[in-house]
């Protein structure tokens, strides 16, 4: 067996803490506003949606981190890594520039964009705010993952993870200085305060990625534009085809919010806190993912089937594992958890009533990331854009729309959620055994 369990945690733990840093930037948001002074429930909804959204579209973009961890381990598994140093610079500079593009398509037009998720009034005011602000941080996240994405490929995980805390703690303490203030010397600037600490935060952590990158490895950010690399199209194309494959998610995100905003600004809060919380719980369980997305992509290098086996079968259960004991911790701080968000008795009766679908699904979605991150490290990306467009126009379409029709609201969108899940950890679970098999 050429994988130990010890070299599985050793990535997958700081891949964990590596990856909730965008998401812990948005609910570390949603905290603080929820408890500034006076009536919140509007900037609770605006700050939730934003936030949702912009985790959705630096989810989708940031795939290209996961195409250029796939070719790095790839190449890496072969002992070839000497062939892809002039893809390195391309790849972070497309990020920049797909980043400043995303910003200037997006920010002109957000009064409309969020419109089209239904906010309305007061919440696509504060909506628009905060996402003009929060949107310049596009190129430098996008670049930060190009980089985590390269750390991940040669199977280390760590130099991410203190990235991500120092962008996080950057965030916490700006949050608290600029949304509340400090009195007789500075002024509280509310959700716009909130938003600046987020983009000071995407700074720091790519400020320290590039010390990282030019510090511990020998790849650099010097580009040769005039010679694109030979594997350049094959980046495109896995980033390409991972792009489609997160456009399905975002299909089910968009719905989820057009459904909630219609029913109501205090559902439209309590699924923006739900929403967030998952995205939180997702990201954090998807460190396990990123340890089968690197290993899996470097032992299929080497054609190593048992070792591949043995890859799946500890990441899923330690992914499980952890899903299952965060699921029940937070069902023992249910109603805490929910105070820590909003004093809003409407808003937290809504969501003690429906927070528990969330907790529910954690292991589920825990079988559904692990064999997701192993099949991106093979470059499968035509194959989970056409599965994540299968069980989402198939799976959650129908049940959301049934379930709204039966009058469920806010347990319409989550049981639709749960159904999602339970399709994507199930057929990827036989097409990896199908998969192995054929190797053998």
């Amino acid at each position: 067996m050429n994988i130990s369990t010890r070299q599985i945690l050793a990535l997958a733990i700081p891949a964990i803490v590596a990856g909730i840093a965008e998401p812990l930037i948005s609910i570390t948001d949603l905290a603080i506003i929820g408890n500034m002074e006076g009536e919140t429930t509007d900037a609770l909804a605006a700050v939730g949606l934003v936030g949702t959204f912009l985790s959705a579209i630096i989810w989708t973009l940031a795939q290209t981190k996961t195409s250029i961890s796939s070719i790095v381990s790839n190449h890496l598994g072969a002992a070839s890594l000497k062939r892809i140093h002039e893809l390195i610079p391309q790849v972070a500079w497309i990020n920049i520039g797909l980043g400043i593009l995303i910003y200037l398509v997006t920010a002109p037009f957000a009064g409309w964009i969020f419109q089209l998720y239904e906010a309305e009034g007061s919440v696509l005011d504060i909506c628009v705010e905060y996402y003009q602000v929060r949107a310049l941080g596009f190129p430098m996240t996008l670049s930060a993952f190009a980089i985590f994405g390269i750390f991940r490929g040669l199977q280390n995980t760590s130099w991410a993870m203190i990235a991500s805390l120092s962008g996080a703690t950057v965030n916490i303490l700006l949050d608290l200085l600029l949304v509340y203030g400090i009195e007789g010397w500075w002024e509280p600037m509310g959700v716009l305060g909130a938003a600046y600490a987020s983009l000071a935060a995407q700074a720091t952590m790519l400020v320290i990625a590039i010390y990282f990158l030019y510090r511990h490895t020998r790849f650099s950010l010097k580009i040769s534009w005039w010679k694109p690399h030979p594997r350049l199209r094959k980046h495109l194309y896995l980033t390409a085809n991972f792009f489609l494959r997160t456009a399905a998610i975002n299909i089910a995100i968009y719905l989820s919010y057009r459904f909630a905003n219609s029913y109501g600004v205090e559902e439209a809060a309590t699924h923006a806190i739900l929403m967030n919380v998952w995205l939180f719980f997702s990201f954090l369980v998807d460190g396990f993912a990123n340890a089968g997305n690197a290993i899996g992509g470097k032992l299929l290098g080497s054609k190593d089937v048992a070792s591949l086996r043995y890859l799946a079968r500890t990441t899923t259960w330690y992914g499980v594992a952890v899903a299952g004991i965060l699921s029940l911790v937070c069902f023992g701080l249910y109603d805490f958890i929910g105070k820590r968000f909003t004093d809003d008795e409407v808003v937290l009766g809504l969501f003690r009533d429906s927070f528990w679908i969330v907790l529910l699904m954690q292991p589920v979605n825990a079988i559904a990331f692990v064999y997701d991150g192993i099949f991106k490290g093979w470059g499968e990306a035509s194959y989970l854009r056409n599965l994540l467009f299968g069980v989402t126009l198939l799976g959650f379409v129908p049940t959301i729309f049934l379930g709204d029709y039966w009058g469920g609201q806010l347990y319409a969108i989550w049981s639709a959620f749960f159904v999602w899940m339970i399709l994507r950890s199930v057929v990827l679970f036989f097409k990896f055994k199908s998969r192995l098999r054929a190797m053998e």
